[in-house]
């Protein structure tokens, strides 16, 4: 299972064109309230979430995403159930995948420590000694799996669905939603 958390004020498009992309994949995944179920990012949108962090089951975590939007991340931040899931799935060897400004809580953590990444352009100091990719789209070391910005997000997803599905089936539905480079 593929958890994509939500914080009151994410990056819309950070969270919900990776979450349809590994869906169009037949991979499960949900979308987390971090509180309420109704959640509202950045630019107003308000998504109903599939759950919130106490439906969450760690067991069958395969994959946490962190979207962007500086109050959505902001919440995660805030919250101890949401840095406890980030925890658990870094030290169980789950993969980790953050855009945005999504990296910079990895990066607080010491995740990103020595280890390739990106991130929103003007956020590299709070990466603390992650080794930035600047100007890169998407940045993939072990894993972990970095996006710098909103316009990376379907590319973004697609390196999600890779990661879990393999090359055929991100083709798949790389072809499938007419994408190009």
């Amino acid at each position: 299972m593929v958890y994509i958390l939500l914080g009151e004020g994410f990056e819309e498009i950070e969270a919900l064109a990776p979450a349809d992309l590994l869906r169009r994949a037949g991979l499960k995944a949900a979308l987390v309230a971090v509180e309420q179920r109704n959640v509202t990012g950045g630019h107003g949108i308000t998504v109903t979430a599939d759950m919130t962090l106490k439906d969450v089951r760690p067991d069958e975590l395969e994959m946490l995403v962190i979207p962007g939007g500086l109050g959505g991340v902001d919440s995660i931040r805030r919250s101890r159930d949401a840095q406890n899931l980030i925890t658990r799935a870094y030290e169980t060897g789950r993969y980790l995948a953050a855009i945005c400004a999504g990296p910079t809580i990895l990066a607080e953590l010491g995740y990103l420590d020595r280890r390739s990444a990106t991130c929103y352009p003007g956020l590299e100091e709070q990466m603390q000694s992650a080794v930035i990719q600047s100007g890169a789209s998407i940045v993939e070391d072990g894993r972990i799996i970095t996006g710098q910005a909103a316009g990376s997000a379907v590319a973004f997803g697609l390196a999600l669905v890779k990661t879990l599905a393999g090359d055929k089936a991100a083709e798949e539905v790389r072809s499938g939603i007419h994408y190009r480079d």
